[in-house]
């Protein structure tokens, strides 16, 4: 089904298809969310129909708690909402999650996942805020680049509605968030064709109503709870095959091939990397300069984290794989493992399968993470005995964590043109490359991508563009290194 081409970030791909699901919205901005609160304020100002043929209502509340608390309330008076949110704000939802989970309310949270602040306030991205969230009963879908988020951000609100469990749909901060890439988006037609109008229907007549009331929130003690928390075993259990339904029907719209986890590279792979968000196209990059040079490596990407489905994990791992390599982008100081190395281990543990599982931890608030970084992890696996625990794209000098890394070939796709801007953050620099980006990618057949690198000040500080332009699609998720082009836009950087 061919689709309109358009560039765009990946805040922009989830506000889309978020105001094609959603009645209301209840925000309150947050970096690097805001954006897609702010998207869909406009588009419901300017008049935009969603797939119920309304405006979008959109209601600024003034804290992110108030935004969940509203979006529990409108749930539960029928009408289908949405939010936005990241690391503290998330964490301030928390609370609601629990209740709109229990009750069983089909929202989706669209999350631009962003470190939270433990030493130190740091504003980029990490998973640290969405694994805090595994206990709520919310289910949890990740997307790699912005293409992925405007293809599955439409699963997670379809088996929202038709599975009746609420949706994460979460994707990095600032990584994916705001890089700008040329590629196709839904028309709503297509949207609506797919909803199950029926779940919908039943939605709306559960609700809260005084011509027909209904008891909800309820009070229980010990006799009866457990009981009662348990019966919400059939809707988790039934959820992964609606996900896979949906993805199924994206699928065949589309052409692609989305399921709960995807195997990239080798067919007998002996070295396997397992992972999610856009450290994911790194991989992909590397696997193919090795793999062509005969090496057996490979990487299973993690689509649906909630509920965490092992027999399809361990489908897609290839039955060649000895060493397996679990990387989380988060630290959770004092555990046996972080969140995804620890279910990887049961689920192999619980099947029999032998293989040396590692884990590693990557990315925090945004630390780059470059082919050099998968490099060094295909290398660890390739020892007799790789590190149990390790840490990538730092030096560490005190627990001796840290893998060594190499300087790593050019894995970009061929003929890939790179640029490299600084500039004072409010000078223009990155206005202007967003522009030029974009007008590139929507009248010419070039391929194109663009990610602008700040410090915390933003307006002052440093700003760092780059931006690549190719006849072949681009999947090149970390900075430039070796540009084509520099410019330098303040002469007190020059040294």
């Amino acid at each position: 089904m061919p689709r309109a081409k358009q560039s765009m970030d990946g805040n922009t791909a989830a506000a889309h298809v978020a105001y094609a699901f959603s009645e209301v919205a209840a925000i309150y901005p947050i970096t690097p969310s805001s954006p897609m609160a702010d998207y869909v304020d406009q588009w419901s100002a300017a008049g935009r129909k969603n797939i119920f043929g309304t405006q979008v209502k959109v209601m600024e509340m003034q804290s992110e708690a108030g935004a969940a608390g509203a979006v529990h309330g409108s749930l539960a008076a029928g009408a289908m909402t949405t939010t936005f949110t990241a690391s503290q704000g998330l964490l301030l939802m928390i609370p609601n999650m629990y209740k709109i989970a229990g009750e069983l309310l089909p929202s989706v949270f669209h999350v631009s996942a962003r470190c939270v602040a433990s030493h130190a306030l740091n504003i980029f991205g990490d998973h640290s805020d969405v694994y805090a969230c595994r206990q709520t009963g919310f289910a949890m879908l990740a997307e790699t680049n912005p293409q992925e988020v405007m293809d599955l951000a439409a699963v997670a609100h379809l088996a929202a509605i038709e599975g009746r469990v609420p949706f994460i749909n979460f994707f990095d901060g600032f990584r994916t968030s705001h890089e700008i890439q040329k590629i196709e988006k839904w028309d709503y037609a297509d949207l609506a064709e797919m909803v199950n109008w029926d779940a919908i229907n039943e939605f709306r007549a559960h609700a809260l109503n005084p011509e027909h009331p209904s008891m909800r929130g309820s009070h229980e003690n010990g006799d009866i709870f457990f009981q009662h928390r348990e019966a919400c075993n059939k809707y988790y259990d039934a959820l992964p095959a609606v996900v896979e339904k949906y993805m199924a029907k994206v699928n065949e719209k589309l052409g692609t091939d989305y399921q709960l986890f995807n195997y990239y590279g080798a067919a007998d792979a002996e070295r396997v990397i397992v992972a999610m968000g856009s450290i994911c196209d790194v991989a992909e990059e590397v696997i193919d300069y090795l793999t062509a040079k005969g090496e057996k490596v490979g990487l299973v990407k993690v689509r649906l984290y909630r509920p965490f489905v092992a027999e399809k994990l361990l489908a897609a791992i290839p039955a060649t794989a000895k060493k397996i390599a679990v990387l989380d982008r988060t630290k959770e100081p004092g555990s046996l493992g972080e969140p995804l190395y620890l279910d990887v281990v049961a689920a192999l543990r619980e099947a029999g399968n032998t293989a040396t599982v590692v884990g590693g931890r990557y990315g925090l608030g945004s630390k780059d993470t470059p082919p050099a970084s998968v490099f060094a992890v295909y290398d660890e696996l390739a020892k007799d005995a790789p590190k149990a625990r390790f840490t990538l794209g730092i030096v560490d000098d005190v627990t001796n964590l840290s893998l060594e890394e190499k300087p790593a070939p050019n894995t970009a796709a061929e003929g890939t043109k790179e640029c490299k801007f600084w500039g004072l953050g409010g000078d223009g620099t990155v206005g202007a490359n967003k522009n030029s980006t974009k007008i590139i990618g929507d009248h010419t057949d070039k391929y194109i991508q663009a990610y602008f690198q700040y410090d915390s000040k933003k307006t002052g500080g440093v700003t760092i563009s780059h931006l690549r332009f190719g006849d072949k699609p681009i999947k090149s998720p970390y900075y430039i290194n070796k540009a084509d082009f520099v410019a330098c836009h303040n002469p007190s950087y020059v040294v």
